[in-house]
């Protein structure tokens, strides 16, 4: 029967070192003290408590609480037991010089994240518990390196109804973001003796670093008014893009050329990476559907849950071509890297209708956002053109040549975060310059957008 003292108390790390237990002891807590690591106010464990982790008397340990006590590191007091005095720290004498700190923008517009105080808390808790209620013990344990059935499920039935893409469960791997994602990918290309991954001239640069961390090499495609355009595919390994709304620039993939990269796919046994970017935020006429539906066996399809619920949930999801399905396990690796229990809140939150309903009403609020901003710039800035505005988070506010640079220290004095779109643009493309800002509406809360609105504005006008 295992000891009462081993389940009371609190657990308190000490080397009592000296002559002597009660003096080694003594000193190691004041010196816990003295430095900061017991904080003020800490109730320290019961003498009889301490006295049996330690191995000690339990006399000593009162006798070295009391020693303190009377120092003044301490108190006791009959029903609160005995805790660090609160003491003012005395700061160093000659403390180290610090770091001027740049001050905060009080606006956020660069893209890539929404807007965070909108998401759904009660109806996650409510599928967070009625998922833990019903989940085997089996699924607390290290689980399938392809993630819980019950989320793969539930995500090839939501993913086949929403985007048209043609998945079951044996096709899914879960990843821990779609960098996570892509870091697999790499790996998987890389040990089919890959060399060159081909890319959008305009991306994100942590995505290009990615695979150049793999050992790929990245060249850029041109971007035109109809999307990436695939004709210069050549004997890349793979192609990475963003067929639902190319990032930055807007735009969506005309039919077309959907069919020259999977044309392209069939004939050279390349790979087509689809980041399906802002799939679900389409605010004009119907999403248009996923690449992966023109050919599941080609075509590799890669959501996220970033933007429709939040980063920090890090859960993303691969629809795989079945040969591709067990190297990307290995390039994974070992166990599920992903949360059970998120996975499992997830699924329910899928299967219950909750994540359709939040996805609706977000759409909604940004489109509201998307045209009160639209609707301010035409009437406050005649003088920028907004694109790239029918679907996503941000949209492109093209400037005049040669005023991107004036325009983001503007937006900067006006307290503004955000980007240019020369940001973007990768390093070995030949293009003719744009000048533009990329303004992310997504993440502002609700109460800061009118402010972040006027803000915008006001810039542009500096």
């Amino acid at each position: 029967m295992v000891e009462s003292w081993a389940t009371f108390g609190v657990d308190l790390h000490l080397e009592p070192t000296g002559a002597g237990v009660r003096r080694g002891l003594t000193d190691a807590l004041r010196e816990a003290v003295r430095t900061g690591r017991l904080a003020p106010g800490t109730r320290l464990p019961s003498s009889r408590t301490l006295a049996a982790d330690l191995g000690i008397a339990r006399n000593t340990v009162a006798d070295a609480y009391a020693d303190l006590v009377a120092e003044g590191w301490l108190t006791a007091r009959q029903g609160s037991g005995t805790r660090v005095a609160e003491r003012a720290v005395v700061p160093p004498t000659s403390p180290a010089p610090r770091k001027r700190e740049r001050s905060r923008p009080a606006y956020n517009l660069i893209p890539g994240t929404p807007d965070l105080t909108t998401f759904p808390r009660t109806e996650w808790l409510k599928a967070a518990r009625r998922a833990l209620t019903s989940a085997p013990y089996q699924a607390l344990d290290y689980g399938d390196p392809r993630g819980r059935p019950e989320l793969r499920t539930a995500l090839a039935g939501y993913l086949a109804r929403a985007r048209g893409v043609r998945a079951d469960l044996e096709r899914i791997l879960v990843c821990a973001g779609f960098s996570h994602g892509l870091r697999i990918l790499g790996a998987v290309l890389r040990g089919r003796g890959g060399h060159t991954v081909a890319v959008e001239s305009y991306g994100l640069d942590v995505h290009w670093k990615l695979l150049a961390d793999a050992g790929l090499r990245t060249v850029p495609l041109p971007v035109d008014q109809l999307g990436t355009d695939p004709r210069e595919l050549g004997d890349e390994a793979a192609v990475l893009l963003t067929p639902a709304h190319q990032f930055p620039i807007g735009g969506t993939l005309h039919r077309d050329r959907r069919a020259v990269v999977v044309d392209w796919a069939r004939r050279t046994g390349g790979v087509v990476i689809e980041d399906d970017y802002d799939g679900e935020f389409r605010y004009d006429r119907q999403p248009v559907g996923a690449l992966q539906g023109l050919d599941p066996d080609r075509v590799v399809y890669a959501g996220t849950a970033s933007k429709s619920l939040a980063p920090g949930l890090r859960l993303a999801w691969l629809v795989l071509p079945p040969s591709l399905m067990e190297e990307a396990v290995r390039a994974k690796g070992g166990a599920d890297s992903c949360g059970a229990l998120d996975q499992l809140t997830l699924a329910e939150f899928i299967v219950s209708g909750a994540y359709d309903r939040h996805v609706r009403a977000a759409r909604l609020r940004y489109r509201r956002r998307r045209d009160a901003l639209v609707a301010e710039l035409a009437r406050r800035a005649p003088q920028v053109q907004a694109t790239g505005i029918a679907a996503g988070l941000h949209l492109v506010l093209r400037l005049p040549p040669g005023t991107e640079r004036t325009a983001l220290r503007a937006a900067a004095w006006h307290g503004l975060a955000l980007h240019g779109l020369h940001r973007y643009q990768h390093p070995d493309a030949t293009v003719e310059r744009r000048d533009a800002l990329v303004v992310g509406y997504g993440t502002p809360p609700d109460h800061a957008w009118s402010g972040a609105l006027d803000a915008l504005c006001a810039s542009l006008h500096s």
